[in-house]
């Protein structure tokens, strides 16, 4: 599965332990891409290490604001240039995505924006207390139509939406969060998969982090490569 694409979740405001993830998450049998989120990017030394990373990176920010706001958080990023993906909630609406990708071809050409959708720590439970009347998939699909008419690169859900995204929308890059090797606990996630069933959801790219991150590293990338190779 060489032509899989696996983010790893940098998730911690420790460099010292990112240095670790980064080094020991290296191998031939599969490809796998960093992935910072806001407590990396927070950090006091984690902006600082993102301007000198010599390999590709993820950047998860979910911007989420009016466009003239989100704009501006995205110029102020235009130094970061090994910075492959970004992302950015659907929830900021049309114009905000739109003005994003138009934004991004005049910074990096080769920046992918993900339009997030519904957490993988939600369920329909809780689309409901926040005041949703659509189920999850519902919801999904309505904010990948939105995704796909802003002209954004991909989608982020869970890899149990995927397939009725991707039969819908062919060429959208969807990733999928939310994912566990066999027999590891959920944690704070609930709409869940192992890689290789979201992979046969047609996924084109999973986040793992705990299955990764959490205990030997290197024994759970041997682990990784050997489920999705088996």
């Amino acid at each position: 599965m060489k032509n899989k694409t696996i983010f790893v979740a940098c998730d911690t405001s420790n460099l010292n332990i990112v240095k670790k993830i980064l080094s020991q998450t290296k191998t031939k049998k599969i490809n796998i891409i960093p992935k910072f989120g806001l407590q990396f990017f927070y950090s006091r030394k984690g902006r600082k290490f993102l301007e000198t990373i010599k390999s590709d990176f993820w950047l998860d920010l979910k911007i989420n604001d009016i466009p003239q706001t989100a704009l501006s958080a995205i110029d102020s990023l235009k130094d970061l240039k090994r910075c492959k993906y970004i992302t950015v909630h659907v929830n900021g609406g049309l114009e905000m995505l739109r003005s994003i990708k138009k934004k991004t071809k005049k910074i990096n050409k080769n920046l992918k924006i993900l339009g997030v959708t519904i957490l993988t720590s939600l369920n329909n439970k809780s689309l409901k207390e926040i005041g949703h009347t659509k189920n999850v998939k519902e919801l999904v699909l309505k904010q990948a139509a939105l995704i796909k008419k802003s002209g954004c690169d991909g989608i982020v859900c869970s890899a149990q939406e995927a397939l009725i995204v991707r039969k819908r929308y062919k060429d959208l890059l969807i990733i999928t969060p939310g994912i566990r090797l066999p027999g590891d606990s959920s944690d704070d996630q609930i709409r869940i998969m192992t890689p290789k069933q979201a992979f046969k959801n047609k996924v084109s790219g999973i986040v793992i982090g705990r299955s990764l991150t959490k205990g030997n590293i290197i024994n759970n990338t041997k682990k990784l490569a050997d489920h999705l190779n088996r």
